[in-house]
């Protein structure tokens, strides 16, 4: 079992910025991908990022290329993605994954961006 517990929304103006984490325990992370998904309101979870925890290889979804960046620290077992230059059309509930095999959750923190 891998636990995770996001961290780090909330409320912020379109062009600010926020840096969501999200800490992991439970298993060692060295096969697992580690991603961020996000679903607003009335529309389906999809994958904003992600990265190889083994060697750091990261991709995004188009919508957030060049606007934010997901990363890892692995001293802290922890998963970051600094999110900049947000948009309206980002808010929605931001959920951290871990996949290896199995699929875990966190449980979700908000992110709202007001125009």
């Amino acid at each position: 079992q891998v636990q995770l517990v996001e961290s780090g929304g909330g409320l912020v103006q379109a062009g600010g910025s926020l840096r969501l984490s999200c800490a992991a325990s439970g298993r060692t992370l060295s096969s697992y991908v580690m991603g961020w998904y996000r679903q607003a309101p009335g529309k389906e979870r999809e994958l904003v990022a992600a990265i190889r925890w083994s060697d750091g290889n990261t991709g995004y979804a188009d919508s957030v290329k060049g606007r934010f960046t997901i990363s890892r620290d692995t001293s802290k077992n922890t998963v970051i993605l600094q999110m900049d230059s947000l948009k309206p059309e980002d808010t929605a509930i931001y959920y951290c994954n871990a996949r290896y095999g199995n699929n875990y959750w966190g449980q979700g923190t908000q992110v709202t961006v007001s125009s």
